[in-house]
Formats: structure tokens, C-alpha cells, sequence
């Protein structure tokens, strides 16, 4: 049994936006009752909660709600990425005082970094914040990978606790889950939704699934059989983790799948469809669509989640 304190199926959040481009305090209250109800755990702030695209007040309102919303004995996550070094700390230190427990922070994303740059950000952010901090690699937004040597060294300062990785590749995700499955004191987090099975069956401490905001129950089960070592249902369990990711993701571009993911949480009353800019909501015959492929994809996997 897995007894580290980060650990577990963590959401990462969408934010949901009123038309004014404010934070939709009902609906975080239905987001969190329905994570909850399905034993994960939210992480505000981050990719999928538009987290780079948020004007700092509605940043420090979520942070707020959500430290009112948390469940007693649970632990909330909250992103701080930025490309201003200053912004990073004073997001995180609000985050703690507004009630997160840890945050997680991706490299800043405009210049270039050598390995050694990325060791004296890192360093210099976990001594700065004074509290838990996750490093978060996604290659895909940064435009840089963050070698798993250095994410090693770095996993034992004090303040930083454990890595959320989304790039894709099996290599690294074996290698990472070599060095840290049996570290009690550093938690790895697979961002990758395509392998969420074989990394909980191999060792990973948890998954950050952005599908997780519509079926939560999905992933609260999975967990569960993997724990189990029930191999054959996990991987049907990842089969309908691509299918319904697909929904959304599918020949859409990051910034345009949050849109469809919100899509999909408004048909099932959680959530408007609003996005941030510079993010656009597509059309409203895309979303027709959209749903119509959800409907379908339900009756036809005869699932409920």
C-alpha cells in the first residue's frame, strides 16, 4: 500500500468562468462535491485550469474558494507557474496562506534554459516559497524537457517533494518510476492520460488525468485495481480513459480541447463553457457535435461514471 503523503488521483482543474471572465464560484462548489464524491483530489491553477491565461485576481479568488471547499484531511494542489520569478514565489506563498498544501511549477516558458539554469531556477523557487513544490515537466508548453538526472538531484531539497511529468515517452516513464517508486520522501505523478495504467501497475505514486474533471469515477477506480494488480480491468479502464480523452482532444490543438472539455462538464451541469483569452470557444454547432459524440460514445460503452 502506497503511504506517501503525494500521492493519489489529482484532477487538474479547469477553471470555470463566468461570461465576465470571472471565477463561477457555484460551479467550483460542484466541481469539488463531485471530485469528492469520487475520492480525488483537485489541482488548481494548472494547464488545463488555464492557469498562464488568469489575470492574477481571479487566480487568488480560486485559491480562496478552494481553500474553503477542501476537504478536511485531504490535500490541495495549486499550479504557480510564471516567467517572472517573483510572480512564482508570491503566487506561492499566497497559495499556502489561502489554504494549498503544495504547489507545482513548470519551467518559464520564453527563453531557453541549459540543464544548469534549470537547477538554479528550481533551487533558488523551492529556497524562495519556503513550502512543498512539485516540478512539473511538459514539454509541450515549455518547449523543453527537463532531464530525469537533474529532476533527482533536485528531488532531495527540502521543499520539493515530487514530479509531474507529461511528456511522452516509455522510456522516461520506466526510468523515472526506477528511481522513485520506492522514495518515501519524493512522489512521482504521471501527466501522460495514454499511459495511466501501466504506470499505476508499474509503481508511479499517482496520475493527474485532465479527463478526471468529467469522470472522476473512471480514475477513482482505476486506482483501485491497479492496487489490486487487476491488470486485465485497468487496461479496459485506460481503453475508455482514451476513448472519452479522445472526445475532446482529438484533432484539437491544448488551448482548443479546454474548450471542448468544458463542453463536455456543461452537459453534465458542472461548469460553463467560458474560456479565457486569448483561448476562443469554438462554435455552437462544434459543441452540438460534441455532445452528440458523447451521448453516443455513452450508450455505446454502456458505462456510468
Amino acid at each position: 500500500m502506497n503511504t506517501k503523503k503525494y500521492q493519489g488521483i489529482v484532477i487538474p482543474a479547469v477553471t470555470p468562468l463566468t461570461s465576465e471572465f470571472s471565477l463561477d464560484h457555484g460551479a467550483v462548489e460542484s466541481m469539488f462535491e463531485n471530485f469528492y464524491a469520487h475520492n480525488v483530489l483537485p489541482f488548481i491553477l494548472g494547464t488545463t485550469g488555464e492557469g498562464p491565461s488568469l489575470p492574477l485576481p481571479v487566480k487568488k479568488d480560486y485559491l480562496q474558494k478552494a481553500g474553503k471547499l477542501k476537504k478536511p484531511g485531504t490535500i490541495l494542489y495549486a499550479g504557480i507557474s510564471a516567467n517572472v520569478f517573483n510572480e512564482a514565489v508570491d503566487l506561492a506563498k499566497a497559495s499556502f496562506d489561502l489554504g494549498a498544501d503544495v504547489v507545482a511549477a513548470t519551467l518559464p516558458s520564453y527563453f531557453a534554459l541549459s540543464e544548469y539554469q534549470m537547477q538554479q531556477y528550481f533551487e533558488q523557487l523551492a529556497d524562495a516559497i519556503g513550502g512543498p513544490l512539485i516540478i512539473y515537466n511538459i514539454p509541450a508548453t515549455t518547449h523543453m524537457s527537463i532531464p530525469l538526472q537533474l529532476i533527482d538531484e533536485l528531488s532531495y531539497h527540502d521543499n520539493i517533494v515530487g514530479t509531474k511529468d507529461s511528456e511522452r515517452s516509455d522510456e522516461r516513464l520506466q526510468a523515472s518510476i526506477n528511481l522513485w517508486s520506492s522514495r518515501q520522501d519524493f512522489s512521482h505523478f504521471v501527466g501522460w492520460a495514454g499511459r495511466s495504467a501501466v504506470a499505476l501497475l508499474k509503481g508511479s505514486d499517482g496520475l493527474i488525468p485532465s479527463t478526471g474533471n468529467v469522470f472522476p469515477g473512471l480514475y477513482e477506480e482505476l486506482a483501485k485495481v491497479s492496487r489490486l494488480a487487476d491488470e486485465k480491468r485497468a487496461m479496459e479502464l485506460q481503453r475508455l480513459s482514451d476513448v472519452f480523452g479522445d472526445l475532446y482532444q482529438k484533432g484539437r490543438s491544448l488551448g482548443e480541447s479546454l474548450w471542448a472539455l468544458k463542453v463536455l462538464m456543461h452537459e453534465k451541469g458542472l461548469c460553463e463553457t467560458h474560456v479565457m483569452p486569448p483561448l476562443q470557444p469554438g462554435t455552437t454547432e462544434q459543441g452540438s457535435l460534441l455532445i452528440n459524440e458523447l451521448q453516443l460514445t455513452l450508450q455505446k460503452e454502456g458505462v456510468q461514471f
